[in-house]
């Protein structure tokens, strides 16, 4: 058993729930490996993911970002262009990125694109859908509030969507992070999450809630303080 797994070990009873900011301040106390590692959430919802209707899918801006500054490729014409590359987009264009990325250039991490250019990114449907890149309006990926978009994501906005298993989980910061910005951009991702709630998801909507670092075991949340 590692040193850093003695440490949680005893900071952590496997059989008792924790709140948010009690989990917060076991993780920042923990022995820190040599990397900043990220903090991770993970919520169960009381969903049925086959069922395409209760599929729980959306955005959240975190209030003190993530710590990772995302690469952003906007696919977009005319005057769109112009707001995309001054909002801070880092790869603007249209066909010529299509074309590029159809060849197998993947090096960013999200795309946005206009309404009106949907129909040619269709062609990269087998390419960006499998890795989640697929521009969606139901993430806020596909607008013609396009500076808005960039300067949202450049600043932490996170898309989330629920797994086969009825997860949602992501990165919500690092663990140098200050105690009261994780848990507040924690706080922030479940209160987003209760918003997409779907009108056919019957009983209770948050089954789970567990925090974690990269290294570290997951802490179970009191469910009393985030429903």
């Amino acid at each position: 058993m590692t040193k850093r797994r003695k440490e949680f070990d005893k900071a952590v009873d496997k059989n008792k729930s924790y709140s948010i900011d009690e989990a917060v301040k076991i993780l920042k106390q923990a022995v820190k490996p040599k990397f900043d590692e990220t903090v991770e959430i993970s919520v169960r919802l009381g969903i049925d993911a086959k069922q395409s209707d209760q599929n729980v899918r959306g955005t959240v801006s975190l209030p003190h970002g993530t710590g990772k500054t995302k690469k952003v490729v906007v696919i977009a014409r005319g005057e769109k262009v112009k707001e995309a590359e001054t909002a801070g987009a880092d790869f603007v264009g249209c066909e010529d990125l299509i074309d590029k990325i159809s060849k197998g250039w993947l090096d960013f991490d999200i795309v946005a694109a206009t309404p009106d250019v949907m129909k040619d990114l269709a062609k990269l449907g087998k390419v960006l859908g499998p890795r989640g890149l697929m521009p969606n309006p139901k993430s806020g990926t596909v607008t013609f509030e396009i500076a808005k978009t960039v300067k949202e994501i450049k600043a932490g906005r996170l898309e989330f969507k629920n797994d086969p298993q009825g997860i949602v989980h992501s990165g919500i910061g690092k663990i140098s992070f200050d105690e009261a910005k994780l848990a507040e951009n924690a706080k922030a991702y479940i209160a987003a999450i209760k918003t997409y709630k779907p009108a056919t998801s019957k009983g209770q909507f948050i089954q789970s809630v567990f925090l974690s670092s990269t290294m570290g075991p997951g802490i179970k949340i009191k469910l009393d303080t985030v429903q």
